[in-house]
């Protein structure tokens, strides 16, 4: 680690994230950003997930004895049953030692910079709550073109009726917000709810306009999982922010326009 240079916390779930897990290790070690720590929490995974991340440790440790230069801290938690990702993220935040706290999902892609830029954008803003733009990727996580823009500031009225803040490009300052703020409640659709939390608790989301990850997803959208999804947002508006009917329908509209037009 780098002297002078303030610890970023990657918090990062693994569930049966077996054919991403080495990638996305050796992804973290390239940042351009050098003091960081990588939180892996296994979610009791069914695949070689664990395995594989054990090995990779291993032979990275051997690597390390021939080196003079220190490399980011890596550390495995494993957990005993499956809790789902909001558990092993807050599992991850309460093990986190750095000041700053990052998300990554074990399938998603950073640019080498992302670290560097996005810290240094939080700093000049003197914020509490950032994130980034991004883009769709395929399965092989090149990307496809389409961007998911981010406004200069998103209040808690806005993000209502919009889910830009994508989970893997967020940034947040636990010297302002504290750990027990930022946990995530165990709810469907848990990053939105916390990003709610947060901006109803005064912390207004500040968006770096810039591509810095890349969302990989399958090739086909099941009609089923875009049902989901209505789904959660509608339970959050009724039951998680306790909206009234109106007023989630209202949010709902200009969500549901919002999701068609960036999925097209």
């Amino acid at each position: 680690m780098n002297a002078g240079e303030e610890l970023i916390s990657i918090i990062v779930p693994v569930y049966n994230a077996g054919n991403y897990i080495e990638e996305t290790i050796h992804m973290v070690e390239k940042q351009t950003y050098r003091t960081w720590e990588l939180i892996l929490v296994d979610d009791h995974s069914a695949d070689d997930s664990r395995k594989i991340i054990e090995n990779y440790l291993d032979r990275r440790e051997k690597e390390q004895r021939d080196k003079d230069s220190e490399a980011g801290e890596i550390r495995l938690i494993t957990k005993d049953e499956n809790e789902g990702a909001a558990r092993a993220r807050n599992t991850g935040i309460d093990a986190a030692k750095g000041r700053y706290i990052a998300f990554l999902d074990a399938d998603d892609i950073w640019m080498t910079d992302k670290l560097e830029k996005e810290l240094a954008f939080l700093k000049k803003k003197e914020a509490a709550f950032v994130c980034t733009a991004y883009e769709f990727g395929d399965e092989r996580a090149l990307g496809t073109g389409k961007i998911v823009h981010v406004p200069e500031i998103l209040t808690y009225k806005k993000a209502l009726s919009r889910t830009v803040i994508f989970t893997t490009t967020v940034m947040l300052d636990t010297a302002k917000t504290g750990k027990e703020l930022i946990h995530m409640p165990v709810v469907k659709s848990e990053d939105t709810a916390l990003w709610w939390k947060l901006l109803k608790n005064g912390f207004d989301a500040y968006g770096l306009d810039e591509v810095l990850a890349i969302y990989r997803r399958p090739a086909k959208s099941l009609s089923s999982n875009k049902l989901e999804a209505v789904r959660r947002i509608w339970y959050l508006y009724r039951v998680q922010e306790g909206l009234s009917f109106w007023y989630s329908a209202y949010h709902f509209v200009f969500w549901a326009y919002r999701a068609a037009r960036r999925r097209m």
